[in-house]
Parts: C-alpha cells; structure tokens; sequence
C-alpha cells in the first residue's frame, strides 16, 4: 500500500491542530476581523488550504483507486505534488504573517504549481481508466474548480502586487471563495459519498437517478454563482445560484436516505451518522437563507450574513464532514499498512481495535454543538459568545484529531 496518502493526512491533521491553537490564541477574534486583512487571510488559507484541502487530497489519492480498481497514474508525480503544495502553502502563510508580497507571491505560484500537478494526476488516471458515472464525473468537476480556485487566487495576488485589475478585484474575491468552496469541496464530498456510504452500510440495489441530478443542479450553482461574482450581478443572479445549491443539497440528502433504506447493516459507524446528520443540516439551513434573502437578495452580501454563511459551510459541513470520514479513512488505511498481510493470524488486532467509537460518538457530539452556538454567535454578532464557543470548538477538535492521530501508535 503506498505511503502517498499518509503525507497528506498527517500533514493536514498538523494543520489543523496549527489553526486550531490561532484561533484559541485570538478566542476566536479573527472571525470578527475584516475577511481581507493579512491575518484574516492567514487563517483563512491556513484552515482550507493546510488542513481541509490537504486532507482531501490525501483521501483523492487513496479513494480514487477504489472508485477505479486501478493504480493511479503516477505515484511520483504525486510525491512532487505533495512538495510543491505543501511548501507553496507554508511560503504563503508566511507572506500572510509577514504581510510580504515577494513571500505570497512565491508561495501562491507554488502552491498553485501543485494543484495543477495533482489536477493532472487525477485526469489522467480518470481518462486512463475510462469510466465515467456520477462519482469520477463529480471527482473531476470538483478537481477541474480546484485549479481554477488556485488560477483565480493568483490573479488576486498579481492584482494586489501590480494592480493590473484593480475594478474587479471584489469581483475575483468572491468567484475565488465560491469555486473553492461550492465547487471543490461540494462536488468532491458529494461524490465520493456515492462510493464510501454504500460500502459502509453495505447497501445494495439503491436507486442512482438522484446523483446524477445532483451532479447537474450542483454544477448549475458553481457556474451560476461564478458568474454573478465575476459579473457583478444582480443579487438576483447569486440568490439564484443558491436556489440551485439548496434543491442539489435536497436531492443529495434525498438520495442519502435512499442508500440508507437498503442497507443490510444497521451501524455503518457513528463517524458515519453523524455526516448524515451534517448534510442534513446543510440541507436545511441552505434552504432557510434561500427564504431569509427573498425578499431582499442584496441580504446574501451583508458582511455578517457572508461570515456566519461561510462557516456553517466551511466549518460546520465541510471540516466537520472530513473529521467525521476520517474516523472510518485513517483506521482503514492504517490498518490495512500495517496488519493487512497479518489478517486472520492470532494476536492481530480487529479494525475496530484502533478507534473507540463511543469517543468519535462524543467528541463528534460536542463539536457539533459548539459550532452552532458559534455560527449563532456570528449571526448575532455577539462577540463574546463567539469567543467562549470558538475557544470551546478548538479545545473539542484538538482533543478529537488527536484521538484520530493515536491510531498510527496502535
């Protein structure tokens, strides 16, 4: 079994905890700053760049050959890939701290570097392998606006330090943030749950017709929320693009309860449930700011409304998605390492052994609960509970990755 993933997830699960300990450093202070400044930016790219998207790479390079049966293109390239993003990503950090263009720059370009590296990889090992359904499609979807996230970023950087588009900078900024966000993460977790749930609730039979839908609404909103940003529309034009994501959220949760209803095993894991119970949240709350900003699309531009919107999405579906997946992806990958060859044989320890589920339940359970009281607390703008939850909220996840990290000693 190759190395590749673990530099990923490791890596990212650092990240994390890095971010973690910032925020607890500020009390979560830096929510309330402007999202343009230095250290908004730092924590930022230090949360979706270092942490989410490294992870899920590490999970991409892994999954894909399950979803394939097949080897991936080159595991070199995907080494030279890890270099480039990993240091590209620390240089702009650095820049961010430092407020150094040279230093964002250089880092943003290396960075990018291996984005389009990784964005060729996959490709390639997609158009080698030769089949295509909802899951490699959605896989490539959310690849392709992953480079164009890291295209975009640049152009912001090259904007800022040489002022060649200083009218649409706003423009880019808010086309940036959505192919990363709605595009990349949105389409590369809806895909891949296509895959992993079935197999973790060993579910048979279940109707596809849904992931296709969800495949076409979901596009439909990148596209048209890109568009409305890059555009300057209307806020009917972005009000729309969420009307997209809301009935692509719908159809997606739908299609959840589908593969649940055929399942032949009553636990896939709590990590599991618990990411159902995420996407239905998601589902919902799209749907409340879809009836919130009716009668006024230009509410979905309010500062406040952005913050508190952006995290549920960030932090309370996608992070939260990834730590739960990652209670099932790390015992298995690790497992597979080191006991694979030893399975069956007396003194080997059981999959379950590595990870105690009643502490993925709990830990799970409070993080949940803390990032809805910080999203209030953002909403209301209510800094002091936005400080006494996202203290909490990082203490929580710190103690939680750190149980998932105590699998590499098991």
């Amino acid at each position: 079994m190759s190395r590749l993933p673990f530099l990923f997830i490791i890596t990212g699960m650092i990240s994390f905890v890095l971010f973690q300990a910032f925020s607890l450093a500020s009390l979560s202070g830096w929510l309330g700053e402007a999202l343009r400044s230095p250290n908004g930016w730092f924590h930022a790219h230090l949360f979706v760049l270092a942490w989410a998207t490294m992870l899920a790479m590490g999970a991409v390079y892994q999954l894909i050959n399950v979803i394939l049966q097949s080897s991936l293109y080159s595991e070199r390239l995907g080494y030279v890939h890890y270099a480039a993003f990993s240091a590209g990503t620390a240089g702009l950090l650095y820049g961010f701290i430092r407020g150094d263009l040279g230093w964002i720059a250089g880092g943003a370009t290396l960075a990018l570097a291996g984005i389009l590296l990784f964005a060729g990889n996959i490709a390639a090992t997609l158009l080698r392998a030769g089949k295509w359904d909802a899951i490699t499609l959605s896989a490539a979807c959310s690849v392709l606006y992953l480079a164009l996230t890291g295209i975009s970023g640049l152009a912001m950087g090259l904007n800022l330090a040489f002022g060649f588009w200083p009218a649409i900078h706003g423009q880019l900024f808010g086309a940036h943030i959505w192919l990363g966000a709605v595009g990349w993460f949105g389409l590369l977790i809806t895909g891949f749950s296509y895959k992993m749930l079935p197999m973790f609730y060993l579910a048979h039979d279940y109707p596809t017709g849904l992931q296709s839908v969800v495949l076409v609404l979901w596009n439909a909103a990148v596209v048209v929320g890109t568009l409305a940003f890059l555009a300057d529309a209307s806020a009917w034009l972005l009000w729309t693009a969420l009307l997209l994501l809301a009935a692509a959220a719908t159809a997606y949760n739908i299609h959840l309860l589908q593969i649940k209803k055929k399942r032949h095993k009553r636990n896939p894991g709590l990590g599991i449930q618990w990411s159902v119970y995420a996407s239905q949240a998601f589902a919902c709350l799209t749907v409340a700011l879809l009836i919130y900003a009716l009668p006024n699309p230009d509410r979905l531009l309010d500062e406040r409304i952005v913050l508190a919107a952006g995290w549920s999405y960030l932090g309370g579906w996608v992070s939260f998605t990834i730590l739960c997946y990652a209670s099932k992806i790390v015992p298995f990958l690790w497992w597979t390492y080191k006991y694979g060859k030893q399975a069956g044989k007396p003194g080997t320890p059981m999959m379950a052994d590595l990870l105690n589920e009643r502490n993925v339940h709990i830990g799970l359970a409070l993080i949940a609960a803390f990032t809805l009281l910080l999203i209030a607390g953002l909403a209301a703008d209510w800094q002091t509970l936005v400080a006494a939850a996202g203290s909490a909220w990082s203490l929580l996840s710190i103690a939680y990755i750190s149980l998932i990290a105590l699998v590499f000693a098991r």
